[in-house]
């Protein structure tokens, strides 16, 4: 099959997205809209200025400019903007379900109230269901750079949105904020009725990822790119059917890989793992959904079976009902036929 009938069949696939921080949207043009909206100083002269420093060496490198940047979100109206700009360039690229994680703590440690970014996000959600089709779910990070005690503040401050919410998530700098330190809001957050994930094992360790799973009781891992370091974890992912949502452009960025080829992401398929693909902070990291699948497929020689199989994944790695996991993944199957039946002739 050529690259370009590839590429066709990646925007022919439905695909779900499990693995987006909505702060990570923020493309500079709308950034410089909204802040000057809300008068608030950029130390960048343009929006060329802001893409000239998304040069990053680490995760935190990459983190000091994105909060900076959340500096200019204020208003409900922000939070929609910014939400709905990733829901309508998304659903240009068949992504039929999204996932979305929003970092509370990002706005209201800056006194921004929890009700107006939850509120902004959640409503242009709602929208994307009538108007484009897409189905959504919020995940709530806790930024584990800062206390457990400032994570349950914020818990406590959610629950009043639980229907809102799916999940619980925790990101932010990785190195020394393991998992286990959020033992109890986790605990809590699961009594309350919310789902749980985790980002581990991007920097840290693979035991992060095992803290995740015994400690945190998550669901599913967000990256696990370091898993292969302990083939008796990667058994336990496959056996246990643990998705991993996996972010290759990002990976590529923050030199948690130093060429795409090396992502680890197709040595997990043919393992068995549940991997998949998903565009993390897609303004900073170079792509969207449809880009981290287009680079990947070219780095790793991926076949249309194992692209098929990633979008498979994403529906059975998320949190909608079975019999829609079921409908998706029947019609990558036909799509897969009949790509396979047109390149045979």
């Amino acid at each position: 099959m050529t690259t370009s009938s590839k590429k066709t069949l990646i925007d022919k696939l439905p695909k779900a997205e499990l693995h987006l921080h909505i702060e990570g949207t923020f493309e500079p043009e709308l950034m410089f809209e909204i802040a000057k909206r809300n008068g608030v100083p950029l130390r960048f002269m343009s929006a060329e200025d802001v893409r000239k420093a998304y040069q990053f060496t680490d995760l935190q490198s990459f983190l000091d400019i994105y909060y900076e940047a959340a500096k200019a979100l204020i208003h409900e109206r922000d939070f929609y903007e910014l939400t709905w700009a990733y829901l309508e360039k998304v659903s240009k690229q068949n992504v039929r379900h999204v996932e979305i994680f929003f970092d509370p703590q990002t706005h209201t440690d800056r006194g921004i109230p929890f009700e107006k970014v939850i509120n902004g996000i959640h409503h242009a959600l709602v929208d994307a269901k009538s108007k484009l089709g897409i189905s959504g779910h919020l995940i709530m990070c806790f930024l584990r750079h800062l206390s457990e005690a400032e994570a349950m503040k914020t818990l406590h401050e959610a629950l009043p949105y639980k229907d809102w919410i799916i999940a619980v998530g925790l990101d932010s700098g990785e190195i020394g904020n393991p998992p286990e330190k959020f033992a109890a809001v986790y605990e809590l957050a699961r009594s309350e009725g919310f789902l749980a994930v985790a980002h581990a094992g991007e920097e840290g360790s693979p035991e992060y990822i095992t803290q995740a799973l015994d400690i945190l009781k998550v669901r599913r891992i967000d990256h696990g790119v370091r898993c292969l370091e302990d083939p008796a974890l990667v058994k336990r992912l496959v056996d246990e059917r643990i998705p991993l949502t996996m972010c290759p452009l990002s990976n590529l960025k923050l030199k948690v890989v130093t060429d795409l080829k090396d992502h680890p992401l197709k040595k997990l398929l043919d393992a068995g793992v549940v991997a998949t693909i998903n565009s993390d902070d897609p303004a900073y990291f170079g792509g969207y959904v449809r880009e981290n699948f287009v680079a990947t497929q070219e780095a790793l020689n991926l076949t249309d079976d194992e692209l098929a199989t990633l979008a498979k994944n994403s529906f059975e790695a998320s949190f909608i009902p079975d019999e829609e996991k079921a409908k998706y993944k029947k019609a990558i199957d036909y799509l897969l036929e009949q790509s396979q039946v047109l390149s045979a002739h």
